[in-house]
């Protein structure tokens, strides 16, 4: 199997799996504290 890598060595395939498994992204999280502290109102997303 071919590994996906990027021009500076990096494994694009091993950063994708990792980052599935870091938990929350940026703007979830980002989301979630202002859910938290009432400055998002319910949305239309599901």
């Amino acid at each position: 199997m071919r590994k996906n890598k990027a021009i500076s060595g990096t494994d694009i395939d091993e950063v994708k799996r990792l980052n599935a498994q870091s938990g929350l992204s940026y703007n979830e999280a980002k989301k979630m504290l202002a859910k938290k502290h009432g400055f998002l109102v319910q949305s239309h997303e599901k």
